[in-house]
């Protein structure tokens, strides 16, 4: 059965807005526990705008469902992923001044970099997931790389299903089904996530390929009018049975 990762970056960006306590990210994790979530995501970026530290340390230590770091290639989030041992590690592109991961890892540049933060994660034990294009020759070096999965940046067809261009958001969704379905046959894990909504979930749920889902600000935003536990598990079915 495919599986929910629930991130929880935007209850922290709500914390941090009024640098208060709460809304805390513990009681956060134990809801998804209670939720039927398979997993919880923390993505620790460079500025620490929304997670700290602090948070990952105690979520791995607290949590049932099994942890995803998502972090920059970077050697400094090298060593936390290496110290807090999360169960997996997405590597994502990161730049300052972005609002939000603005797209994939482009695997044709740094490749001696980020080979050698994938073995030595994997020396940790820590299962490798990168975040991309849904493009198959970036999906083939990633198997090339070592990793262990892949999450298709899903964003490009968030903003045309918005947009209500069926046409288009159909093509990207047909880009989507290929590169997954390739990813598949070469032996990664294919994951999906950015910009996924209670809408637009349908169709990709409907990749049967696809085993995980990284869902995280739709799921906080829907949480504001219903409760975070009822949000959770309305997403679960979704994409459990589209």
């Amino acid at each position: 059965m495919r599986s929910l990762s629930v991130n929880l970056d935007h209850i922290a960006t709500l914390r941090e807005a009024r640098k208060t306590s709460y809304p805390s990210i513990t009681t956060a994790a134990g809801i998804c526990e209670v939720a039927g979530a398979d997993g919880i995501t923390l993505h620790l970026r460079e500025d620490r705008r929304h997670i700290k530290d602090r948070d990952l340390e105690i979520i791995r230590n607290i949590t049932l469902l099994p942890l995803t770091l998502e972090m920059a290639p970077t050697e400094e989030m090298l060593e936390i992923a290496t110290r807090n041992k999360p169960d997996a590690v997405t590597l994502v592109p990161e730049r300052r001044m972005e609002i939000t991961t603005e797209g994939g890892l482009d695997l044709t540049k740094d490749q001696k970099k980020i080979l050698s933060i994938i073995q030595e994660l994997k020396r940790q034990s820590i299962k490798v997931c990168l975040f991309l294009e849904p493009i198959i020759e970036q999906i083939k070096i990633a198997k090339e790389l070592g990793a262990d999965a892949v999450e298709i940046h899903t964003g490009k067809y968030a903003v045309l299903f918005d947009r209500f261009n069926p046409s288009k958001y159909q093509e990207e969704l047909n880009h989507i089904k290929e590169s997954v379905e390739y990813g598949v046959s070469i032996g990664l894990q294919m994951n999906a996530g950015h910009g996924i909504h209670y809408h637009n979930v349908r169709p990709l749920a409907k990749i049967p390929e696809i085993s995980e889902f990284s869902i995280g600000h739709s799921i906080v935003s829907r949480s504001i009018f219903v409760g975070l536990e009822r949000a959770i598990k309305e997403m679960a079915e979704l994409i459990r049975n589209p």
